[in-house]
Formats: C-alpha cells, sequence, structure tokens
C-alpha cells in the first residue's frame, strides 16, 4: 500500500506502527474503520463530542463529514496503523480558521484505540502533527482535552503548555459533567518532514 504522506520517527516506540496522512477519498476509505475507532473510544469513557452508546451510522457519518472537509483542505487527517494495517489512532489538524489565524491551527479527536494505548501510538501521532503543521505553515496549535485525564498528561510531556480550565465545559459519555483544559503549542522553525516514507 502506497502512502504518499506516511511518517515514522527515527526511533519509534512501535516499531511496526506507521502514521499516515489521507487524502479526502483515502478518509472516505477509512470511514468504517474510524467509526469503529471512535465508537471503541467513546464506550471506554473518551469525551470527545459524542454520548454513549454510539452508533455505528452516527459515527460513520461524522467521518463521511471529516472526509469532505480533508477534500477541501480544511483539514488534515492523520491515521496510525499497526503491522497489521489496522487503524489503531487518530488525529485531525483543523486549518480552516479565520483570516486572521492563517499561522494557527486547531488539534481535535486524538483517539487511540484501548487495545493500542501505553504503546507509543498518541507520542507518534503527534509528533506527525508537529510535521504536518510545519508543512501547512502553521506554527500556533491549540488544543482541549478533559481535566485531568491521562490525555492531559501527555500533552503536558509533550511540550505543551496548559492555558487555562473551562469547569463543567462538557460532558463524558455516561453524561457526568468534566471540565476541559485549554493547551498550547508554538512550533519552532524546523523541518517538517520526519523520515517520510
Amino acid at each position: 500500500m502506497n502512502h504518499p504522506h506516511a511518517f515514522t520517527s527515527a526511533t519509534p516506540p512501535t516499531p511496526t506502527l506507521t502514521v499516515h496522512r489521507l487524502d479526502g477519498p483515502g478518509a472516505q476509505a477509512a470511514a468504517s474503520a474510524l467509526a469503529d475507532l471512535l465508537i471503541d473510544c467513546v464506550h471506554g469513557g473518551a469525551s470527545v463530542g459524542f454520548m454513549a452508546p454510539l452508533p455505528h451510522e452516527r459515527a460513520l457519518a461524522f467521518w463521511y463529514g471529516v472526509a469532505a472537509g480533508v477534500a477541501r483542505h480544511e483539514r488534515a487527517l492523520l491515521v496510525a496503523r499497526d503491522a497489521e494495517g489496522r487503524i489503531v489512532g487518530t488525529v485531525q489538524l483543523v486549518l480552516a480558521l479565520p483570516d486572521n489565524q492563517p499561522h494557527r491551527a486547531d488539534v481535535a479527536k486524538m483517539l487511540i484505540h484501548r487495545s493500542a494505548r501505553r504503546r507509543g501510538v498518541a507520542q507518534q501521532l503527534l509528533a506527525a502533527l508537529d510535521a504536518t503543521a510545519r508543512t501547512e505553515g502553521r506554527r500556533v496549535l491549540v488544543l482541549d482535552t478533559v481535566t485531568g485525564s491521562d490525555a492531559e498528561r501527555l500533552y503536558a510531556r509533550a511540550g505543551w503548555q496548559r492555558a487555562g480550565c473551562v469547569p463543567d465545559y462538557a460532558l463524558m459519555p455516561d453524561g457526568a459533567l468534566c471540565s476541559t483544559s485549554y493547551f498550547f503549542k508554538h512550533l519552532a522553525p524546523g523541518s517538517a518532514s520526519m523520515a517520510l516514507t
């Protein structure tokens, strides 16, 4: 399988893992697998904009919308695949922002399958995300995540700066309120490529 935007890090935590940037048709083709990933995360308790139980049709419709945005160059979609080619993680870089923010992008929907957690998948996606942002000319990145979550600790370890917290910002998939922490990252000038394959 040829992926024109495949990323691997110099010292990958999971040697058999590859990260790819999907184009519009690739995102459309991956929609069902991405829907399964989203469902796994939501049913595992991730607060990512959906409530449990999440029907496959609803998850699929979301990813078809993302694929349309990728085709319009409104967002970049990265996926992590294991040695068998199964999608075990994903993250998006939202590029369609107001005219006065051409240097910035939002990070959205960092999802890691429960079976693939604590194996370096998120770190590899974040490294590929930085490279993609540089390729797109974006040097300020912003994201939000559940306060006190493993994801919050991951971003802090990866060099993101915590800007603040909004109490009772959203609901967890089970309906409980949760606070949200906002993070930002300024990318230093550097290579846009991580060892493209």
